[in-house]
């Protein structure tokens, strides 16, 4: 299975249980952060790194301009792993991120998300997730162990069915 989809894509599913994934499936996703995305971030948890958001710092030290933090980068990967694979009712359990290279503001980024384990006895899947920018610089290599959602019963006019938990 191979996804191309945008982040801001309205993805309302349920999520893929462990009997539904398969080693092998994929999910490319593309993402550019704004000046807007990384002034929300640096709100929210006061970090004031200058590197972030002043132009001429990031030039002075040897940056071409400001940069992505690296968190935002890893939040596009836990947020698709969220939305799109598993999907929701996922829960990240164990994650691994590389850093490579800078991302600037605005610069298009391309996530490629590869299962390659499926542990039923553990009831978690493994994901491989390499990310560029430009087309061929690798930007970041990450590992992301994820608990998918579980079904459950549900009773309809007495009647199980069994449903995702998402």
């Amino acid at each position: 299975m191979e996804v191309a989809q945008s982040m801001s894509e309205d993805s309302h599913r349920k999520g893929k249980t462990i009997d539904e994934i398969v080693e092998g499936d994929s999910l490319t996703v593309n993402e550019s952060l704004s000046d807007r995305d990384i002034l929300l971030y640096l709100g929210m948890t006061n970090d004031n790194n200058p590197l972030y958001i002043q132009h001429e710092y990031a030039k002075e030290i040897g940056y071409k301009g400001p940069v992505v933090p690296p968190v935002l980068l890893t939040g596009i990967i836990t947020s698709s792993i969220s939305k799109l694979l598993p999907g929701p009712g996922s829960e990240v359990v164990n994650l691994s991120v590389n850093f490579m290279l800078p991302v600037y503001h605005d610069e298009n980024v391309t996530l490629n998300f590869e299962v390659i384990k499926v542990d039923m006895m553990k009831e978690v899947v493994t994901l491989s997730i390499t990310g560029t920018k430009n087309e061929d610089e690798r930007i970041v290599d990450a590992i992301v162990m994820v608990k998918p959602p579980k079904k459950r019963s549900v009773s309809l006019n007495g009647i199980n069915i069994e449903e995702v938990n998402a």
